[in-house]
Order: C-alpha cells, then structure tokens, then sequence
C-alpha cells in the first residue's frame, strides 16, 4: 500500500506477507500493462522503462513483466483498457482516505469499494471532502541502517528534496512529484539504498488513532487493500509506537 505509514507494518505474519507481496505484483503489471499502450520498446517509452524498473526492483518474475508488456502493447490480441477512479472515505476517530483504482470495469470497481467501505465501518465521501486534505508529493522511503538525517539532506538536498521525515526506524523523501527522479538519482550517486519511490498524496492534517481507532481503522484498509482494482490507499493516519506495541500484542 502507498502511503502506508507506519500502520501498514503492523501486519507481519506470512500470509498476509504473501498476500501484499502477490497484490504488489498485481500492482506492478498494472502499470506495465498502462504504459505499454505507449509501444513495447523501453527505449522509446520512458514510461514503460521506468514502470519496468520499479517492476523489477520489487522482484517481480521477468516472464510476468514480459507478459505485461505485451498485452499492453497489444501483441497478444488481447484489449485492455484501465480506467483511473479516485474514491474518498472517512473511517474512525476523523481518519480519512483516499482510494486509487485502476479498473477495466468502472461498475464492478465502484460496487465493490463502496461495499468494502460501508461493510467495514467507514462512510463513502462526496468527492473533494476528503481530497482536499492531500498533496501529491514525491516520496522515497529507506531504512536508516547508519544514516543521519544531515547525511540524507546533504545528498537530496540540491536534487529538490523538500523534507525528510525521520521515524523510528526509517526515513521518508517528499519532494515535488517532477524532482522525484532527480532525488532518486541523487541518492545512487550517493550510493545510498531506498524501498521505493512513488509519486503519493499526502496529507497534511495528520490523525493520531488510540486503540480501538486503529484496529477499525486497520479492518477498513485491510477489506480495500484485498480488493483487485485498488491500487493504492492513502490516508492522514497517524499511530503511535505504543498503540502499535498494543496492536502486535493482540496479534500475537
């Protein structure tokens, strides 16, 4: 999930670890497939080529990527025609979130988000209620392994960086959606390892979640997460290290 904050590593045993692994795929073949419509040669498609690294540093099995180059590029016969659908939903204690669809069935993706919502504790927003709250803003993530954030600002600084958000564990990258490969780029001259780069919405009114908040919070983004036209789910959630410990405890 995009935008997943430190709540989304609350799940963490295998099967869900599998699951979110096969869904991040799924994602990945997604934007293939979109940007493939471009034509199948990397060389000429800078969207393609660049959907195919991401696809690639996320491990994704090349014969799958091959695959989803071709059905896009329309070498199979096949005919696939996504359509992008942003959804807005408010879920407990004043949370609120942003759900990206990529969807060959308008219908189905729209029946199934509202159901997934409603079913489990949140209310379906009119549209720019919950949007308005968010930004789009490039986002790199990576671990801290012996980092500080001085070392970090130093290298993507000049690259158009415009903060680093330093958690217990991690940093977080924002920059304006068009610096971000300029700040990726910066950070292999660097020689310095990140998770992912995506560009997100991000928000800026942040919402601390207690106990209860979280796990119907967690239910809400779960049910979404497990659907096949969602592609990213961004949201204002905020969880402390204590009601994450909470969280662990009764999982365990």
């Amino acid at each position: 999930m995009a935008g997943h904050s430190k709540w989304a590593t609350t799940k963490h045993k295998k099967a869900v670890i599998d699951a979110r692994r096969a869904k991040a795929f799924a994602r990945y073949i997604k934007q293939i497939e979109v940007a493939a419509r471009g034509g199948a040669d990397l060389a000429g498609n800078p969207a393609l080529e660049l959907a195919v690294s991401k696809a690639k540093k996320a491990s994704v099995p090349n014969d799958n990527i091959d695959r989803a180059i071709k059905r896009g590029a329309g070498l199979t016969g096949e005919s696939i025609e996504y359509t992008e659908i942003m959804y807005e939903a408010r879920g407990p204690q004043g949370s609120a979130l942003l759900v990206e669809c990529l969807t060959d069935n308008r219908n189905r993706a729209a029946s199934e988000t509202r159901v997934a919502i409603t079913r489990n504790g949140g209310t379906v927003a009119d549209p720019g209620s919950v949007s308005y709250q968010f930004e789009r803003k490039g986002v790199v993530r990576l671990p801290k392994n012996d980092l500080t954030e001085d070392d970090l600002l130093m290298a993507v600084l000049d690259a158009g960086a415009e903060e680093v958000i330093e958690d217990t564990n991690s940093f977080e990258i924002h920059s304006d959606p068009q610096d971000l490969r300029a700040v990726v780029a910066a950070l292999e001259e660097n020689d310095i390892e990140y998770e992912s780069d995506e560009a997100e919405f991000v928000s800026s009114i942040k919402v601390d979640l207690d106990l209860d908040g979280a796990k119907k919070f967690m239910k809400l983004a779960d049910a979404l997460e497990e659907l096949d036209d969602v592609q990213n789910i961004y949201s204002n959630v905020d969880i402390s290290p204590e009601v994450l410990e909470q969280l662990h405890a009764e999982e365990d």
